[in-house]
């Protein structure tokens, strides 16, 4: 398998939907993480994956963080 093949791809998110998408446990906007491929959502301190450019938005799928407070 080369480098190529593995590379995790950096395609952007469509900015309408980002806009329609919120996290399935504050229902509250995202934020893109273009490097991480992944949509944060920073109150729930959760972080969905994008895979092959679909939002995965499954909180068992998420990855976990330290929420910011506030």
């Amino acid at each position: 398998m080369s480098e190529a093949d593995t590379a995790k791809p950096s395609a952007e998110i469509d900015p309408r939907l980002l806009e329609a998408l919120v996290c399935p446990v504050t229902r509250r906007p995202l934020t893109y993480d273009k490097a991480a491929q992944e949509l944060i959502s920073p109150t729930a301190g959760l972080a969905y994956p994008i895979r092959s450019g679909v939002p995965i938005m499954l909180v068992d799928q998420a990855r976990k963080f330290e929420p910011t407070k506030g």
